[in-house]
């Protein structure tokens, strides 16, 4: 098995427990690999396939956020362009943050810069895109955070009552928020 593979299998069980909750039993389920076929691939264990899920996702994120958020498309279309993105990445409001659960405990100690570096990237370039339609820096940082808010605590919500509708309308309000002058 190559190990993009592997890593894409690891995804979801990060995504659902965390870290802590990513047992080797499970990871190894997951995989369809032995413990020890698995620590045959990362000879870091759990810390460093977790550390491959976020370089995995860092670099999802980097071709299909961020790129087209930097691109040269008018301001509107890149943010849909987003909106469809995060739309697909969380499965319709059906997967959860990988940032929100792994900053979570001791992931939180181990992973902290890398998840804020993330995040720090994702919001920069949303104020960005807001300033580039006239809006004053400050107010577009806050719209860029007011966004990010609102698919986190989407996110949490959907987590807790099962129902992916929350998701689907704060994603369907982004571009009023990020937008409308």
């Amino acid at each position: 098995m190559v190990k993009e593979e592997l890593i894409a299998k690891l995804i979801p069980i990060f995504r659902h427990y965390g870290y802590e909750g990513a047992t080797v039993s499970r990871l190894s389920k997951a995989t369809g690999l032995k413990k020890a076929s698995l620590y045959h691939h990362f000879q870091g264990g759990k810390e460093q396939m977790a550390e491959a899920v976020l370089e995995y996702t860092a670099s999802w994120l980097e071709e299909n956020i961020f790129a087209p958020l930097q691109s040269e498309l008018p301001a509107q279309d890149r943010i849909i362009l987003m909106i469809g993105e995060i739309d697909r990445f969380y499965a319709r409001g059906k997967n959860p943050c990988l940032l929100a659960v792994m900053s979570l405990g001791e992931a939180d100690d181990l992973f902290h810069q890398q998840l804020q570096q993330s995040l720090k990237k994702w919001l920069d370039t949303l104020a960005k895109i807001v300033e580039e339609t006239g809006v004053e820096s400050r107010q577009a940082r806050l719209r860029a955070e007011d966004a990010m808010i609102m698919i986190q605590g989407a996110l949490v919500l959907v987590r807790v009552t099962n129902d992916t509708q929350p998701f689907q309308r704060a994603i369907a309000k982004l571009p009023q928020i990020l937008l409308e002058n």
